[in-house]
């Protein structure tokens, strides 16, 4: 027997006091954080401020994506439900503290009793009546309290973990979607100048300047064209769709439109260390309420190994007539105090212990798992900010000299110097790289979106603190 429960049955031998022990749970104790106390990739990087600090209108400049993400916060109905869920846990802590305080409540009664010879006699009784109300010695009710605010607690946590994923959701469709408008206009201006150079190789062909090989050569390099828009127009299409889900209610227009994937800008962020992400996570927070309130669950279940004292009472005034109420000497008081002692229960109150200690073990086993994730989405995300820079400088190097290869290839095949072979690699190069360099830029943005979310960034919103 803990010293706690000792000190509990102490209070209540001696002094038969009626002020309960708090409670019976074991004490605190953050868990030790099970990863590195340093970042596996370079986080040294400068910028304005920690990401959680930082609300999502001023990390998101494009007035056009700050509008989207303004509607889906007020459409979305994951974090609609999210917020209603908050709600839910509030009106439980309520209950779970309402039972620490007794119910009263009014109540009003006639009675008539035979006497035996005919006649009746009628009694008339008001007043105000407490039932059954659990005096928490053992500190049984404000574990399970402290367990529903903790509850409570981290349900507000969860609201903020579901904005900043939704948030970052709507980031990512919208540069998708500015991305798949850059892919569709070099496609376009693609099978354009493809079909023109198709108009000569027939020309060519039906002139017998050229063989049939180079005219289907040019026709299969155009309808390939041809695909690759279809596909991008498909893209395009699911891209749209999938944000309009995230706002709730159709895409408005304008608002997918951009100058194109090089004008975006996103700032650049620092990463901290490790240890910040166990107050700057919301999704971690979260985690630790819930470990909090297993922890809680177990004071409730040792508890319910010592009696548990109720009281009733009530006072009000009886007459048999109904002018005599409230006259004096017709007043009453009765206090029924009631003593439940746990003697044999077939080893329930054992196995709700030993449940509640294994609950609190897998609180802790899931918390420790929600820094390990918080762990590795900072740790992806900076080294997509390490990598793709470099990568997007080399990408832009490739198309620049691809597009210098396909102007030197078509002067030397103008020239009767190279093949049409040749000149159709050449543009079939070209366009590839295009395609990868825009890609790519997309890939570099979203890594910054990813590295502000996985940072705590995006549930502060600055339209409402200032």
């Amino acid at each position: 027997m803990t010293s706690s429960w000792t000190a509990c049955v102490a209070a209540l031998a001696a002094g038969g006091m009626l002020s309960a022990c708090s409670s019976m749970a074991p004490g605190y104790n953050r868990p030790d954080a099970p990863v590195s106390a340093t970042w596996p990739h370079d986080a040294t990087t400068q910028g304005t401020g920690a990401a959680a600090d930082i609300d999502w209108q001023s990390f998101f400049p494009d007035p056009r994506l700050r509008e989207l993400i303004g509607l889906a916060l007020q459409g979305n109905r994951d974090l609609r439900v999210a917020v209603l869920s908050i709600e839910q846990a509030r009106t439980q802590y309520q209950i779970r503290s309402a039972d620490l305080l007794p119910t009263v409540g009014g109540q009003a009664n006639a009675s008539r009793t035979p006497t035996g010879n005919s006649n009746s006699v009628t009694l008339y009784a008001v007043g105000l009546a407490a039932s059954a109300w659990e005096i928490d010695f053992f500190g049984r009710i404000r574990s399970l309290s402290d367990a529903a605010l903790a509850q409570y607690l981290a349900t507000e946590e969860g609201r903020k973990a579901a904005q900043i994923s939704l948030v970052s959701a709507v980031a990512n469709a919208w540069l998708a979607i500015v991305a798949d408008e850059d892919l569709l206009e070099l496609t376009r201006q693609t099978l354009t100048t493809r079909q023109e150079s198709l108009r000569l190789a027939r020309l060519r062909f039906e002139n017998g300047v050229t063989s049939e090989l180079d005219f289907r050569q040019a026709e299969s390099l155009t309808e390939s064209a041809r695909v690759t828009l279809a596909q991008l127009q498909r893209q395009r299409a699911l891209d749209e769709n999938a944000l309009v889900l995230l706002i709730g209610q159709p895409l408005p227009a304008g608002l997918a439109a951009s100058a194109g994937i090089d004008a975006v800008t996103l700032p650049d962020l620092p990463a901290g260390a490790p240890s910040d992400l166990l107050a700057r996570r919301p999704d971690i927070r979260q985690s630790e309420q819930q470990l909090i309130s297993a922890n809680a669950n177990i004071g409730a279940a040792r508890a319910a190994f010592f009696p548990r004292i109720s009281l009733t009472a009530g006072i009000g005034t009886a007459s048999s007539e109904l002018s005599g109420l409230f006259k004096a000497g017709s007043f009453g008081l009765t206090l029924a105090p009631q003593l439940l002692l746990p003697i044999f229960d077939s080893g329930r109150n054992r196995a709700g212990l030993q449940s509640a200690t294994v609950g609190r073990d897998i609180a802790v086993a899931q918390y420790e798992r929600s820094i390990q994730t918080a762990f590795r989405e900072v740790a992806d995300a900076l080294a997509g900010r390490a990598k793709l820079v470099d990568q997007l400088q080399a990408q832009s190097a490739v198309a620049s000299a691809e597009a210098v290869r396909l102007r030197l290839s078509d002067l030397r095949y103008s020239n009767g110097v190279a093949s049409y072979l040749d000149l159709l690699d050449a543009q079939r190069s070209l366009f590839a790289a295009q395609q990868a360099l825009v890609q790519t830029r997309l890939a570099q943005l979203q890594s910054q979106v990813a590295l502000y979310k996985a940072l705590g960034g995006g549930w502060i919103d600055g339209a409402a603190s200032r």
